[in-house]
């Protein structure tokens, strides 16, 4: 997605002058700002995020985001009538796949349960960064699609590694990258932000390009609707109880008669 990650020595020397003239708290400080204020932010307890998730051939998906302080949240999007779900409830990470027959929730595994614990931050790794054990460091400034970003590097608390870009005129968020290892093997991972828009006093971006970093093919979220505050119970990130299907009896069979035996 970088257009010019390769600058010439002239344009680095030029870019690297304003970094030194802010620290990474002021960065962080303005870009709070940006979003709308902590307070603003600390006001929310709960938000709603519906849109259309864009599966690829045209087709889209309904998809709905919920979060809940502290930490909660769930995902769901629709195909063809069947509606999957990925959620978390602050200790227990679990997903309903309903294609291929599947009807019943099944725990996640151990690179899941993390994965989605790191997204449920309802207000993201910099905010209260010191508080949640999160190191932030600026690495510089590049440009993502012709736009010059600070670079920030977050180092969370169980040790993953983020690449946050911010605007370094509005301060937003541009573009996050991720470097995580799956099943064994390291993959890296890119998320681009976009449209911001106003709600009740918060920018939030309404769009959302997601992928493997290096691969062309993205899958993107377009929010159509944002509600602060909705009435959101907790039961909405609680694992569904699986029925168990009781064996049902096995019917003996009637005994056979022996036929009686001749006399002799």
């Amino acid at each position: 997605m970088f257009r010019r990650f390769f600058l010439s020595l002239t344009c680095l020397t030029i870019l690297a002058l304003p970094v030194s003239a802010q620290t990474v708290d002021e960065i962080v400080n303005k870009h709070i700002q940006a979003r709308g204020g902590l307070e603003k932010l600390k006001a929310v307890k709960t938000i709603r995020y519906s849109g259309k998730m864009q599966m690829g051939q045209g087709l889209e998906a309904p998809a709905i985001m919920e979060q809940k302080r502290p930490n909660s949240m769930r995902m769901e999007f629709t195909v063809q009538g069947l509606t999957a779900v990925q959620a978390y409830d602050g200790k227990t990470g679990w997903s309903l796949m309903p294609f291929g027959g599947k009807k019943d929730p099944e725990l996640m595994g151990e690179e899941e349960l993390k994965s989605i614990s790191e997204e449920a931050d309802f207000d993201g790794p910099l905010v209260d960064y010191k508080e949640k054990g999160n190191k932030v460091e600026l690495v510089g400034k590049e440009p993502v699609e012709g736009t010059d970003a600070y670079k920030l590097k977050v180092t969370l608390k169980n040790g993953d590694v983020d690449y946050l870009y911010l605007d370094t005129d509005s301060y937003l968020q541009l573009k996050q990258e991720s470097k995580r290892t799956v099943r064994g093997a390291e993959r890296e991972s890119e998320v681009n932000l976009g449209d911001y828009k106003e709600v009740e006093g918060l920018m939030l971006p309404f769009s959302y390009e997601m992928g493997l970093k290096g691969v062309p093919q993205k899958q993107k979220i377009v929010i159509d609707k944002v509600e602060l505050n909705p009435a959101v119970e907790d039961m909405r990130f609680k694992m569904p109880e699986v029925k168990k299907v009781e064996p049902k009896p096995e019917e003996k069979k009637p005994e056979e008669k022996k036929p009686p035996e001749e006399k002799k």
